[in-house]
């Protein structure tokens, strides 16, 4: 089996656009409905960003917009990464300052020297992939010494009601195969010599969606309560009213679909 799979179930919500705000839409998505923070990763201008397990692009496209930054993103999915190379066009109205480009690879061995990154993320992977105690080692190894890391996985106790609702959820090709205790993957991270100097939620207003995605699997996205609340989560990207951004705020800390993770690689450490 591939270490990177195809993951339906970490697509970008906003796909169901229309295609006449698909280009706007994908490129203001790419800022908005970033799980990684790129301020609190210190991505800077003159910084290489590799993004392992990037699926359609999300988090590589939006680094390109930055100034100064070589973003490069790594699946082993080839019809994710056909997807992410097409949305490139898609940036060019947002006159992109950074550089971007897409390879296939296994996450479990990266196709990279030593200590060669300035940053590294690898969001919404780890839940897919059986050895993800090798990926955790191949994240540290292409790190630079004094450069940041950036892991995400799904929150355990919403997961954990997902897995519930639906045997579909997690037995689907590419679906997640682990639910993670935070602690736990801190700690395993921590083991590498990387220590952690932030962590938050993400996307809490995601996790009412799933949980119905899951009820009501058999009927598919088209059913007329997940379509209405997936129209809604389209319409909160884009619109951004204040009322539903508090909450997702309040909410984030406990209840955020994502827990995000920071660790920095110290100086004077060399793999």
């Amino acid at each position: 089996v591939g270490a990177l799979l195809p993951r339906p179930h970490d697509r970008w919500v906003g796909g169901g656009l229309s295609t006449t705000r698909r280009t706007f839409s994908y490129a203001v998505g790419c800022s908005w409905m970033l799980t990684v923070d790129f301020q609190t990763l210190a991505l800077g201008s003159g910084q290489t960003l590799l993004d392992v397990g990037c699926g359609e692009g999300r988090h590589t496209l939006a680094a390109y917009l930055k100034s100064g930054v070589l973003a490069l993103g790594v699946d082993l999915g080839l019809a994710d990464l056909q997807t992410a190379r097409g949305r490139i066009a898609d940036m060019e109205a947002y006159a992109p300052e950074g550089e971007i480009d897409f390879l296939q690879g296994d996450a479990t061995c990266l196709p990279f020297p030593d200590n060669h990154f300035d940053h590294v993320i690898c969001s919404e992977v780890l839940e897919h992939i059986p050895n993800f105690i090798a990926v955790i080692g191949e994240l540290n190894r292409v790190l630079k010494p004094g450069g940041n890391l950036c892991v995400s996985v799904p929150r355990a106790w919403p997961e954990r009601i997902c897995w519930w609702l639906s045997k579909d959820y997690y037995n689907t090709p590419g679906g997640h195969i682990r639910i993670f205790n935070a602690g736990f993957l801190r700690q395993e991270i921590h083991r590498q010599g990387l220590n952690c100097y932030r962590q938050h939620g993400a996307h809490a207003l995601h996790v009412p969606y799933w949980w119905l995605r899951c009820l009501l699997w058999n009927e598919g996205e088209k059913q007329p309560w997940v379509a209405a609340y997936h129209r809604f989560l389209v319409w909160d990207l884009m619109e951004r009213p204040a009322l539903t951004r508090w909450i997702d705020k309040l909410c984030n800390p406990w209840m955020g679909k994502s827990v995000v993770m920071y660790f920095n690689k110290p100086r004077g450490v060399n793999l």
